[in-house]
């Protein structure tokens, strides 16, 4: 027996030990670990397989902000544009000066629809609103529109989730044709993404992981009621791993953006930290070593019923990319993965 077959027989038993439930994807060199666990579907008994399509929830902000940079790179907007020149909506409370930078590195203040400091659970979001309604970018409009800013411009890092609604909205006036339709478009499809989409939950595609949450009791439930029905800028795409690979190869070798753009997009912002030694650059969330270099880029998301975990690592270029349909489980996966490679 190789290293690589123990490395996969040690992850195959540590997603029994840790009830996994999901896929993982990952590359060093010419090695190469992949494999799956649990079920796409509870009450068929469908196993999830590697080419299982799984919800990542904010995983795919960085999504929003290359299609803004490619906006950028064809001279129709700048990082410098402010909100109100981008948009043909009117936000009567927000600051006039906020810009693409200040929404990219959740800089902005804006009222957040889903401040996470605040709420710990986004389920709670659709009881008195109609989740099924939430289908498009504009639809978070009455969430945020009329509310007063939640913090000043340029104040320190908040997550923010409306900020990336923003973009998307951005995206959508500048780009004249739905966010969704321009992300597939120009990113999905450039990259070799076949298996992702922003789907419809009431309308999934066959090898569509559904999402399970576990209640008190200890039995699961679909997070159908959950999440709005279609994601958008700030979260709810599908991928499977491996097109989470291929993101990753089609960024890093300049086939979305130019390389200074690509290098514009990944550089760590000097004014935003997160905590010691991690911070936020357009492209995400970092970490950095003493000097300042960049160690690794990490992704994240997570929703009722969807947990998603990747990474970059410049210097060796190993990607790992754990994918779950539980709140749970992605990360600790992930940091095993880690540990052996």
């Amino acid at each position: 027996m190789n290293k690589e077959e123990n490395k996969l027989n040690y992850l195959e038993e540590k997603q029994e030990e840790l009830l996994f439930s999901g896929a993982f994807y990952a590359t060093k060199g010419n090695e190469i670990l992949e494999g799956s666990n649990g079920f796409a579907n509870r009450s068929e008994k469908i196993v999830n397989q590697l080419n299982t399509r799984f919800a990542i929830a904010s995983g795919c902000k960085i999504f929003t902000s290359v299609a803004i940079c490619m906006l950028v790179e064809a001279g129709k907007i700048s990082f410098k544009s402010r909100l109100k020149d981008c948009i043909d909506t009117e936000f009567p409370y927000f600051d006039k000066d906020i810009t693409i930078h200040n929404l990219l590195t959740h800089t902005s203040g804006v009222h957040d629809y889903f401040n996470e400091e605040i709420l710990d659970n986004f389920e709670l979001l659709w009881k008195s609103r109609p989740m099924y309604h939430i289908r498009s970018p504009r639809d978070f409009l009455p969430m945020f529109q009329y509310e007063r800013m939640q913090a000043n411009i340029n104040s320190s890092f908040q997550y923010n989730n409306a900020g990336y609604i923003l973009l998307g909205l951005i995206v959508e006036h500048v780009a004249k044709c739905n966010f969704t339709e321009f992300v597939e478009e120009h990113i999905f499809h450039k990259a070799g993404m076949k298996s992702s989409g922003y789907f419809e939950i009431d309308r999934l595609p066959e090898r569509t992981a559904l999402g399970y949450i576990e209640d008190s009791e200890g039995t699961w439930k679909t997070n159908i009621y959950s999440l709005p029905v279609k994601g958008g800028p700030d979260g709810g795409a599908y991928v499977s791993v491996e097109d989470m690979f291929r993101f990753w190869q089609a960024l890093t070798n300049h086939q979305l953006l130019s390389k200074k753009m690509t290098q514009t997009l990944l550089k760590p912002r000097e004014v935003v930290v997160a905590e010691d030694n991690i911070y936020y650059g357009y492209c995400g969330y970092m970490e950095l070593d003493d000097d300042k270099r960049v160690v690794k880029y990490i992704q994240m998301g997570y929703d009722p019923g969807v947990n998603f975990r990747a990474v970059y690592y410049p210097g060796t270029k190993t990607i790992i990319v754990v994918c779950s349909n539980e709140s749970e489980g992605a990360y600790e996966l992930l940091k095993e993965i880690e540990n052996i490679l």
